[in-house]
């Protein structure tokens, strides 16, 4: 039986009814367990972020901490410790389920797009990420992102958390090797059409216990589901010994699940701070510079808005019209990250939809987050410990929560074309083009042609006009970068 906010006493009161967990319908276990389930389930950006950022040389031949050679540890270190602070004030001060780190996408990007180029240099790669950060949190301040994220047609951000959802199970199913690149074909299912390793074994395992636990109302499925793959998966791996490689299809994905010699490391952190602010500036031409920037920009600009429809819809805590609850303290939250992200030179942090798990594991508030972001922390002194979690372990669960997420497509009238064709866009350019904002690009452009060539420009929000002009913008940023050289 549940105890009401008011008669709960002390500190344990105090915490219930700032972060609303009994309002919101939930309970500590419920908060804590979901924290936990999202950490796992985006555990894996402290081992990718350092391959994607930390193996890549600027422009000068330098790598991430001014040195002749790759150093990923630097780089974990930084990335959990960010990961950390943000996600934690998120919980605070958004007190809403979301987790946050560095993005994907927004880290290659960086890595292969801005810093490497000729005379670039690190410092001046991450310079540009505090600046977009400090653009969009102006414009959260100023009560923009929030009014273009109200303009948004109700049907279009249902279609953005189905698309997440597509989204979310095609990266449980290819980062764990279900779904990989074929053989005279875009993708294959398994080994050459077979579950034929045992790391595809340890996934199926995953993905069944979490779907049986699931349909017997088990509290805490998801989260218990990664424990029993990951200790099938550390047993097979110390009977077998596996290895790990991207390109073996017999080994696993990125993290071996064996055990530690050490469980405990001393992290370092010199890697905070090392930033040249407008140094881009003077290395490259100065219109090439701000549509980098812009390029940032856009991406973190939409990304989250698409996360927090979904994760808020998961939770069913968002109004008649889409929006989720405190969305302007979130908006900031997020805009802030961009800047840490770059002050901490780990790249943009962003809002992970990986906090759906969470979500689907019993988290409704903040409290998750903060659960998240103190796991993050202790990950920087306990790196060989969550490293013991590999992907085929986590993975599982997205497949889950992206199968919850995609319920939502009922909601849309697939009579009316100038509704359904957008949506339709949306939610499958998402996971085929790997992109949130591209897929919410699609998705306003096709929405806004379709209404004006049907008669129904007055309905088109002016802001709406706007964010599909900048898409269009966007989508034309590469040519027009190679044409200015």
């Amino acid at each position: 039986m549940s105890v009401s906010t008011e008669e709960r006493t002390g500190f344990a009161g105090k915490i219930d009814s700032y972060f609303e967990i009994t309002k919101r319908g939930s309970t500590f276990g419920r908060e804590i367990r979901g924290g936990l389930t999202t950490f796992f389930t985006m555990a894996y950006i402290v081992v990718l972020n350092p391959l994607i950022i930390g193996t890549v040389a600027d422009g000068t031949g330098k790598y991430l901490g001014g040195g002749d050679a790759p150093d990923t540890a630097l780089v974990a270190a930084a990335t959990a410790l960010v990961a950390g602070l943000l996600s934690i004030l998120m919980g605070v001060w958004a007190r809403f389920p979301l987790a946050m780190a560095a993005g994907l996408g927004i880290n290659a990007f960086l890595a292969y797009g801005i810093a490497s180029r000729e005379g670039m240099t690190w410092p001046e790669a991450m310079g540009f990420v505090v600046l977009e950060g400090v653009v969009i949190t102006v414009l959260v301040l100023s009560g923009f992102r929030k009014a273009v994220f109200a303009a948004v047609p109700a049907f279009l951000k249902q279609a953005i958390a189905v698309g997440i959802g597509l989204f979310l199970a095609f990266i449980g199913l290819y980062d764990a090797g279900i779904v990989r690149s074929g053989a005279g074909t875009p993708t294959q299912f398994g080994d050459g059409g077979y579950i034929s390793t045992w790391p595809m074994v340890v996934f199926v395992v995953g993905l069944l216990t979490a779907i049986v636990l699931m349909v017997k109302k088990v509290r805490g499925a998801l989260l218990i589901s990664i424990v029993v793959a990951t200790v099938l998966a550390v047993v097979l791996e110390s009977a077998l010994s596996l290895g790990s490689s991207v390109d073996n299809p017999s080994g696993w994905a990125l993290v071996v699940p064996a055990i530690p010699d050490t469980l405990v490391s001393a992290p370092d952190f010199s890697l905070i701070g090392q930033v040249d602010l407008f140094g881009g500036f003077t290395t490259l031409p100065v219109l090439t510079a701000l549509l980098l920037v812009f390029s940032l920009l856009i991406t973190d600009f939409f990304d989250t808005m698409g996360t927090m429809t979904a994760v808020g819809a998961e939770a069913e805590l968002n109004d008649e019209d889409g929006n989720p609850p405190r969305a302007q303290e979130v908006l900031l939250v997020d805009s802030v990250g961009a800047v840490a992200g770059g002050l901490g030179s780990v790249s943009s942090n962003t809002s992970y939809i990986e906090s759906a798990a969470g979500v689907g594991d019993g988290a409704r508030t903040g409290l998750a987050s903060v659960v998240t972001g103190i796991a993050f922390l202790l990950s920087t002194f306990l790196t060989p410990l969550y490293a013991l979690v590999p992907f085929e372990a986590a993975t599982p669960v997205l497949v889950v929560v992206g199968f919850l997420m995609v319920s939502q497509v009922a909601g849309i009238d697939w009579k009316d074309y100038r509704i359904a064709i957008p949506a339709f866009l949306t939610f499958i350019i998402m996971p085929f083009g790997y992109s949130i904002s591209a897929g919410i690009g699609v998705g306003f452009i096709s929405y806004v042609v379709l209404q004006v060539v049907t008669g129904g420009a007055k309905r088109i929000h002016p802001l709406m006009w706007g964010t599909a002009a900048a898409f269009v913008l966007y989508f034309a940023m590469g040519p027009i970068i190679n044409v200015l050289g």
